[in-house]
């Protein structure tokens, strides 16, 4: 698993024997802005790269390398879509096919049913393009 800005950022400033305000204070902004990159509740701004980088004794392009939270979300909350998805799809194409053998189950409602299978696998299979894009 690839580390956050926040891990990273927190290494960092942890092996230049920082706290999270002096690193705040040479930004010139709050602790508590330092607090949130660290626990990848929000990211620095892009113009404070340069300098967070320099104090931080690593590239820039190291510190454009760092993976977003947010991008690990998504790509966890796409995935957990796409299952939920399959698991309608399937749930939808057992009932209509239990529903059938037991007769209760009218054709237009089978139609219904098998209209939301469909509409969930077709869910499913966008929502794992966009997992692996």
């Amino acid at each position: 698993m690839k580390k956050t800005y926040g891990m990273m950022i927190a290494e960092y400033r942890k092996k230049k024997g920082m706290t999270q305000l002096e690193l705040a204070q040479q930004l010139g902004v709050t602790d508590k802005a330092v607090s949130k990159w660290e626990r990848d509740r929000s990211i620095p701004d892009v113009s404070l790269f340069p300098r967070l980088a320099e104090i931080l004794g690593i590239s820039a392009d190291e510190l454009l390398q760092m993976t977003p939270a947010r991008t690990q979300s998504h790509s966890d909350f796409s995935a957990l879509l796409s299952l939920i998805c399959r698991a309608v799809a399937l749930a939808a194409g057992v009932a209509v096919t239990v529903l059938t053998a037991m007769g209760t189950l009218e054709p237009r409602q089978g139609m219904g049913l098998l209209g939301i299978g469909l509409a969930a696998l077709a869910l499913s299979l966008l929502s794992a393009t966009d997992h692996e894009s």
